[in-house]
């Protein structure tokens, strides 16, 4: 439910399909309207772990998911999406010295996505309240864990060093399917460990009560809004491991006040979170950093 589900309600377009997705490239257009050539995915990828990249508890980050990326920003780590990212921004990133976090949702579906056909009727739940054209999936499903795969896949393919699967915490919500917490930590530790198969840093995105089981699945946490629901003491199990948090705020009184901007900055640091404050569209449109 991060905000480039916004893309088609605001751009109107959806991206071709994919020719079945496990086995054959696919194109889709990126925000400037030019065509985005998906290479083939590589199936089952395995890359030795010795040569896994993990981020730092340090390192610096910028997420953006819509509009024309902004690659002059000095950060680390980028976070961005996986399908829609040009390729030729990818490997320019790389060839700066960034690392690339490629965002795709696992636990919803989302109408303008190329693989979306993929999905069975009865992989698909309930819709995600305020988000148009998303639904939420069937994670025990086989078919919805082949699809996943594919995509882990193709971020391999596309030089993603890390993934950010979203979505993660269906068991809280209202999904439509008997999803407990204990199928959601099944699932969570199957994308992790699918991830890291495949030489992927892989992030855990929010699902806040589960952070204590599920911190040594994964390498790096990414929170929505921690200082704005009090929920930030529990990422303490991943910065005390050397595992980075990568907080995001989108609060009016964080975008618009410095004053309570130090506050919250203080805060972070004092918790070792590293937190922008960022538009809900994570459009790229401005971005306040604590680390700065």
């Amino acid at each position: 439910m991060t905000p480039t589900r916004l893309r088609c309600a605001t751009l109107g377009c959806l991206v071709a399909l994919l020719a079945a997705c496990g086995g054959g490239s696919g194109s889709g257009t990126d925000d400037d309207g030019q065509a985005v050539v998906l290479p083939n995915p590589v199936p089952g990828a395995v890359v030795p772990v010795a040569d896994r990249w993990t981020p730092a508890v340090d390192d610096t980050w910028h997420w953006q998911l819509l509009g024309t990326l902004d690659t002059s920003v000095e950060a680390d780590v980028y976070d961005v999406d996986l399908f829609d990212t040009p390729q030729a921004t990818l490997d320019a990133l790389r060839t700066q010295g960034r690392r690339v976090v490629c965002y795709f949702s696992a636990g919803s579906s989302e109408d303008w996505r190329p693989d979306f056909a993929r999905f069975a009727t009865a992989d698909m739940g309930a819709p995600l309240d305020g988000w148009p054209g998303e639904r939420w999936l069937d994670t025990r499903s086989s078919n919805v864990r082949a699809i996943l795969a594919d995509r882990l896949d193709l971020a391999v393919a596309r030089g993603c060093q890390g993934v950010e699967p979203d979505n993660m915490d269906a068991w809280q919500n209202a999904p439509g399917f008997p999803l407990t917490a204990q199928t959601q930590l099944d699932f969570n530790r199957w994308i992790a460990a699918q991830a890291r198969a495949r030489g992927l840093a892989v992030g855990l995105k929010n699902d806040v009560d589960q952070l204590d089981a599920l911190v040594d699945d994964f390498d790096f946490a990414v929170n929505e809004q921690c200082h704005e629901y009090d929920e930030c003491g529990g990422y303490a199990v991943f910065t005390a491991r050397g595992k980075p948090v990568f907080n995001a705020e989108y609060a009016a009184r964080w975008v618009n006040d410095a004053g309570e901007r130090a506050r919250l900055c203080a805060a972070a640091q004092a918790m070792n979170l590293l937190t922008l404050v960022l538009p809900l569209d994570l459009d790229g449109s401005f971005r306040w950093s604590c680390d700065s």
